[in-house]
């Protein structure tokens, strides 16, 4: 197979990884893998097929490299999925933490995929539940439903599939892959929408809230504003690291209210470089439905 390549020079500081690696769902991801030389390796369904994306950077110069369907139209958005249109300035430090989460976070940009759906499903598979739950189930649906990603990758790297197939997905796929009824009819359901003309309507999808918009948005548009109320852990994350304790969603909310506009920036460099607070109460257990 083919392959095309292409050269951008950012002019700025970037850290590739900081900037796409809350792409990745989990360590075994099959769509999202690290190379060894530093690179990025992402399958990703593109409007004009699948494709595969390898990014690196040697400080100076970005190089693409793509193949399959969706070679071109990923290289041509290389530079948004990099966060070329972020402009981290817009964000004004208010106190010292912030000032040195400045500092720590050199390099991060908010990058945008322009792929909703891609971003959509694994924030569904993800609501209530521990990463490691979500997880799995991305990894046997991939597995199950996803076609090989093109180039030189491992044979285990799946492009996700398109949105119509999601909900060709029988139940009993469902039920294997540990995903229980109300998500797995959350994301028929959103198959009905065309999310990737209306990621600004996706609250009006059955079962999707505050907390799956910011996941989606964030990721797929590079919303620099979306706040994750309803998380399990974001919420002290912010508290613990802006006034030293944790907090609640409201308290989330008004300790970011001064950086409206900013405000998932902030939370992207707490979850980088702030503070982890002890850990008090119990553990979200992993539930494994495949048993019910």
């Amino acid at each position: 197979m083919s392959e095309r390549t292409r050269e951008w020079a950012p002019g700025h500081s970037l850290d590739i990884r900081a900037t796409v690696g809350h792409l990745r769902r989990g360590s075994g991801d099959p769509a999202f893998v690290y190379g060894r030389d530093g690179s990025v390796w992402r399958a990703v369904h593109t409007p004009d097929g699948p494709g595969t994306l390898a990014v690196g950077f040697d400080g100076t110069t970005v190089t693409g490299r793509a193949w399959g369907a969706g070679a071109a139209w990923l290289l041509d958005q290389m530079p948004d999925f990099l966060g070329a249109q972020d402009d981290p300035s817009a964000l004004t430090p208010r106190d010292h933490v912030v000032e040195r989460l400045v500092r720590q976070s050199d390099g991060l940009r908010m990058g945008r995929t322009d792929r909703v759906w891609e971003a959509l499903v694994p924030a569904i598979l993800e609501q209530k539940v521990v990463g490691t739950e979500a997880w799995r189930a991305w990894r046997y649906l991939l597995r199950r439903y996803g076609e090989r990603a093109p180039g030189p990758v491992p044979d285990t790297m799946r492009v996700p599939p398109p949105q119509p197939t999601w909900a060709q997905i029988p139940s009993w796929e469902w039920h294997r892959s540990g995903i229980e009824p109300v998500r797995m009819r959350t994301i028929r359901g959103a198959t009905s929408m065309d999310v990737e003309r209306h990621p600004d309507r996706l609250r009006l999808l059955r079962g999707v809230g505050r907390w799956t918009e910011a996941e989606t948005r964030a990721r797929a548009v590079g919303d620099t504003d979306v706040v994750n109320v309803g998380d399990y852990h974001i919420p002290s994350l912010v508290g613990q690291a802006l006034i030293g304790e944790p907090v609640d969603d409201d308290g989330m909310l008004e300790l970011l209210e001064p950086y409206a506009g900013q405000r998932q920036r902030i939370i992207r460099m707490i979850e980088l470089h702030g503070p982890r607070p002890q850990r008090r109460g119990p553990r979200m257990t992993v539930r494994d439905y495949r048993d019910f």
